[in-house]
C-alpha cells in the first residue's frame, strides 16, 4: 500500500533522494497530466521569485529598505557582470534573460537542499506517517530534471539566435562563421579558405549541440549532488546519517552556485562570440 508519508531509512530529513525521472501526479491523458512532482517546485520557486521581486521593487524609496537594497544590490552586481561580457550596447537586451536564468537556477539548485525535498512522497508504508523508500517525492529540484533544463538550454538557444541575427544579420553570421581571416590572397588565401570553410561547418554542429551540453552539465551536477547526500545519509546508523553528510551538504551549497554561474557565464560568452564584429578585417578591407 502506497501513501503520501515521510522516509524512515534516515533521521535527517535535509537530505535528498532523487530519481532520474520525475512523478507525474496525475494521469497522463488527464488535462494536468503534465504536472510533475519537478514541474511544482518550479512554479514555487518561480512563485517566491516573483513575490521577492515584486516586494523588493513594490514600494521604492530614495532611502532603500532592506528588501529593496539587497534586490539592487543583486541586479547592479548581476548587471556588472553581465555587461564585463557582451559589452555596454548588448547588456541592456541580454540581461533581463540572463540575470533571471541565474537567479532562478540559483534558488532551485538550493530548494533541493531543504528539509523534506525527496523525502517526503509515497512509498511502501512501514508505519504511521512512515514509509521503507520514498519512490515517488512529493517535491523535487526542477534542476534536477533534464526536461526543466533542457527547457532552459532551449529558450537560451532561441533567444541566442535572435540577438545574434538582430546584430550582425544571417549574412554577417555566415561571414563571421565561414569566412576565411587574414587577408591572404593566391594559393594560400585559397587554403586558408577551405580550412575556415571546415571550421565553420564544425562550429555549426557545435552551436547545435550547446543547448545539449549545457543541459546535460547543470541536470549531471545537480542530480549527482542530491545522490551523494541521499548515499551518505545511509551511512554510520543513527549518528552516522547525521554527521557523515554535513560536509556534504555545504559541498552542494558552493555547486549549486557555481552551476547557476557557470551556465549564465556559457549563455553570455556564446552571445558575445557570435555578436562580435570583425573590426579588425574592416579596417585591413579598408587600407
Amino acid at each position: 500500500m502506497s501513501s503520501l508519508l515521510t522516509q524512515q531509512v534516515s533521521f535527517s530529513p535535509l537530505l535528498a533522494n532523487v530519481h532520474s525521472y520525475a512523478s507525474e501526479f496525475f494521469k497522463a491523458s488527464s488535462t494536468l497530466g503534465f504536472l510533475t512532482n519537478s514541474v511544482f517546485v518550479a512554479l514555487v520557486v518561480l512563485s517566491l521569485v516573483l513575490w521577492f521581486s515584486r516586494k523588493a521593487t513594490k514600494n521604492m524609496t530614495l532611502v532603500p529598505h532592506k528588501a529593496q537594497n539587497f534586490f539592487e544590490f543583486i541586479v547592479e552586481f548581476l548587471y556588472g557582470q553581465v555587461e564585463g561580457i557582451v559589452g555596454k550596447k548588448l547588456a541592456p537586451r541580454t540581461f533581463p534573460l540572463l540575470g533571471t536564468i541565474f537567479i532562478y537556477i540559483l534558488v532551485s539548485n538550493w530548494f533541493g537542499l531543504l528539509p523534506g525535498v525527496g523525502t517526503i512522497g509515497w512509498g511502501e508504508g512501514t508505519g504511521f506517517l512512515s514509509v521503507k523508500e520514498v519512490h515517488d517525492p512529493l517535491f523535487r529540484p526542477p534542476t534536477a530534471d533534464l526536461n526543466m533544463t533542457f527547457g532552459l538550454s532551449i529558450s537560451m538557444f532561441l533567444v541566442w539566435f535572435y540577438i545574434t541575427i538582430r546584430e550582425v544579420g544571417l549574412w554577417g553570421f555566415l561571414v563571421h562563421t565561414f569566412g576565411p581571416k587574414g587577408g591572404l590572397k593566391g594559393l594560400m588565401g585559397a587554403v586558408v579558405a577551405a580550412v575556415f570553410l571546415f571550421v565553420g561547418v564544425i562550429e555549426i554542429f557545435s552551436i547545435i549541440f550547446r543547448p545539449v551540453t549545457l543541459s546535460f552539465r547543470l541536470f549531471g551536477n545537480i542530480l549527482a549532488g542530491e545522490n551523494v547526500l541521499h548515499t551518505m545519509s545511509d551511512m554510520g546508523g543513527f549518528i552516522g546519517s547525521i554527521l557523515a553528510p554535513f560536509p556534504f551538504y555545504f559541498m552542494e551549497l558552493l555547486v549549486g552556485l557555481l552551476q547557476a554561474i557557470v551556465f549564465t557565464l556559457l549563455c553570455a560568452v556564446y552571445i558575445q562570440l557570435s555578436t562580435t564584429h570583425d573590426d579588425h578585417g574592416h579596417e585591413e578591407a579598408h587600407h
